[in-house]
């Protein structure tokens, strides 16, 4: 489990970003898959996300996870859901939620607001960054009393700009949005490399969030120990595990 040396300053929160190492299932999926949407047998990912909960010092009856999609739905809670909602950003200011991000490569994001003491998880991959889940985190946490500069933004593990290639209608699209996204793009000969992180930073600063921390470990290696997407493919895999990312209020 990974550790936010921002975040670790407070003791009123528990949080954590991890790998794949330290759970139950097999194959493919070992060890600490958390997806509860793979093919993984079902009574190893409940043992998975047991094991997660107890390192953050909760249990799976307070974890709340979401259905996700790729967008920038973001939903403010205050109690547990018996049902996933769908959509990818969680905001609550209840202790004893675990808000739970499943990520394969995409940004995990956990913000904190010590001031008025919110939180909030969410899952941003390109789309969601793109479609603007952080405006829409943000705006939610200045309508409960937030002020940016008292945020604390953690991006967490996610796919590096040097294992992220991608091609020139993904490069044009975000052009399109900005001529200044183009800083976010590396070129090599005839190649295309995107930084997702780089991105998500923009987005934060971009509506004032100065305290902003990036995990620099990227998911797509084997040696790194963390589930990939990209990589799967790139092996021909038919699924993946997902690494899990908790913050909650004691």
């Amino acid at each position: 489990m990974i550790k936010s040396k921002f975040l670790n300053k407070f003791k009123n929160i528990s949080h954590g970003f991890f790998n794949s190492e330290g759970g139950y299932s097999k194959g493919l999926y070992k060890s600490l898959n958390c997806g509860t949407g793979s093919k993984d047998n079902k009574k190893n990912v409940i043992l998975n996300l047991k094991k997660a909960a107890k390192r953050i010092e909760t249990s799976i009856d307070n974890l709340i996870l979401l259905k996700q999609i790729h967008s920038n739905k973001v939903f403010f809670i205050n109690k547990n859901l018996k049902i996933k909602k769908t959509g990818d950003g969680l905001i609550t200011n209840k202790p004893n939620l675990a808000l739970g991000i499943l990520t394969a490569d995409c940004a995990p994001i956990l913000i904190f607001d010590p001031t008025n003491n919110f939180i909030a998880a969410l899952h941003a991959g390109w789309k969601g960054a793109y479609k603007n889940i952080i405006k829409n985190t943000l705006r939610k946490f200045k309508y409960k009393g937030s002020k940016m500069r008292d945020l604390i933004a953690v991006i967490g593990p996610c796919i590096s700009i040097g294992n992220y290639e991608v091609k020139k209608d993904f490069l044009n699209k975000f052009i399109k949005q900005s001529a200044k996204n183009k800083e976010h793009f590396r070129f090599s000969k005839s190649k295309i490399f995107f930084s997702l992180s780089s991105y998500i930073k923009s987005q934060l600063t971009k509506y004032n969030v100065r305290n902003i921390e990036i995990i620099n470990k990227d998911t797509f290696p084997k040696k790194n120990k963390f589930f990939s997407a990209r990589r799967s493919l790139k092996n021909k895999f038919n699924d993946y595990g997902r690494n899990i990312s908790l913050i909650m209020i004691k």
